[in-house]
């Protein structure tokens, strides 16, 4: 599969960005690692992996990496954001509350599930996406605890939304790089590319 010719721009600020680029390479699309403000003037798309959102927000700060994702979002280019990418993408975020990007109306909470020991694996659905359940890997987890009007849930696990998307921004509380499974990586090169189909349901 190719993404249109687009290449997917990797957040590599912090965080696990390596895994994502394995799942983008099994899946034949071009990705570049984003680590300036600058570099998203290259990039069609946008992946915003797991790690601490408060030190991703640090350097956001220093290098003006987080004014430059609104504008790449205002301009209708597709932003992933998996664990603390999602925390950061959130209009709201407690436990405790921070700063974020604001750009998907659902309200957050951060570490959720426990601390590092507190992680697990389970499994989900994501009916629209896939017709076989999903390996779901949990990290010190948040979990979505409000979805606003307009955001479409995506995926379930148990009783909780884990995936979420609204418009051109998808936001995923847990980390599908960490499985063999591309289904989500393959559905945000849909949005990337644009003609995103049943067809790309596995």
């Amino acid at each position: 599969m190719t993404n249109g010719h687009k290449t997917v721009g990797i957040l590599a600020i912090q965080g696990d960005f390596a895994m994502h680029a394995k799942m983008l390479d099994r899946l034949g699309a071009a990705w570049k690692l984003v680590k300036h403000a600058e570099d998203l003037e290259q990039v069609g798309g946008l992946i915003m992996p797991g790690g601490e959102s408060t030190t991703m927000l640090k350097m956001f700060a220093a290098e003006g990496v987080g004014t430059a994702i609104k504008d790449f979002a205002a301009k209708g280019k597709p932003i992933y954001g998996t664990c603390a990418g999602a925390i950061l993408l959130a209009k709201d975020v407690s436990n405790p509350p921070q700063e974020r990007l604001g750009l998907i109306d659902i309200t957050i909470e951060r570490n959720a599930y426990g601390r590092q020991i507190d992680s697990s694996v389970q499994t989900g659905e994501c009916p629209e996406l896939s017709d076989h359940p999903l390996e779901m890997v949990f990290i010190r987890a948040p979990i979505i605890r409000r979805v606003g009007e307009g955001v479409r849930v995506l995926g379930r696990c148990g009783n909780l939304p884990v995936l979420v998307e609204q418009g051109n921004i998808l936001a995923g509380t847990f980390h599908p790089e960490l499985t063999d499974d591309p289904t989500l990586h393959r559905y945000f090169l849909g949005k990337l590319s644009g003609d995103y189909t049943e067809r790309h349901k596995l």
